[in-house]
């Protein structure tokens, strides 16, 4: 494994982990309204939810999945209903309308909960099942030596870190957490249209 055949890797992974998603929609969201802790605790199951998906591709479990439409098919539903009831709950919110108080009201309670929920986000995720998958299969042969899906392995995750973090730590800043507070209203019918859009296009796709 060079670094000229491990940079297109890495833009690629770029692109997947940066391009606006659930994850990305659930950091933002959960930053700007529960402050930087509960963004990053959220930010942090995301992680581990790509790293298991990367790790068990690597081991053969995402070519595995994809050959059994079946289990494939299971993910698929979990992962839209997931993704509707997150629409929902930010559709209340928005019929609610924003509470400024949220971020000093969560300030002591525990960050558990939005670590559970980045990580369950995660895993059910049919997305990165494909994308890990599609990663190995298509960056490495079969004969590859275990030292470059190390590499690979390593690399997608240290970058995944860097993004999904970065994300937490962009919206929980004071500037944005004030426009929120402004606008939280706006933002929640947002991120309620775009879970349900979501939601809908992994529950009508089907697996190819």
């Amino acid at each position: 494994m060079t670094v000229e055949a491990l940079l297109p890797i890495l833009l690629i992974a770029l692109v997947a982990a940066g391009s606006p998603g659930p994850a990305t929609l659930a950091i933002a969201g959960t930053s700007m309204g529960a402050g930087r802790q509960h963004g990053l605790a959220l930010a942090a199951g995301v992680v581990l939810g790509s790293w298991t998906w990367s790790l068990a591709a690597a081991l053969g479990l995402g070519a595995m999945m994809a050959a059994h439409g079946w289990v494939f098919e299971g993910m698929r539903y979990v992962a839209g209903a997931y993704l509707l009831w997150l629409g929902l709950k930010a559709a209340r919110r928005a019929w609610q309308g924003a509470k400024p108080a949220t971020v000093a009201q969560l300030a002591g309670a525990g960050t558990g909960s939005a670590f559970a929920k980045g990580l369950a986000l995660h895993l059910t995720n049919p997305k990165a099942i494909l994308f890990f998958g599609s990663l190995y299969s298509i960056a490495l042969p079969t004969n590859a030596p275990w030292r470059d899906f190390a590499l690979i392995g390593g690399s997608v995750g240290v970058l995944s870190l860097t993004v999904f973090l970065g994300y937490a730590l962009l919206f929980s800043r004071p500037p944005v957490v004030r426009v929120y507070a402004r606008l939280g209203r706006w933002f929640d019918t947002v991120f309620a249209v775009l879970f349900g859009a979501a939601a809908l296009r992994i529950l009508m796709g089907r697996a190819t």
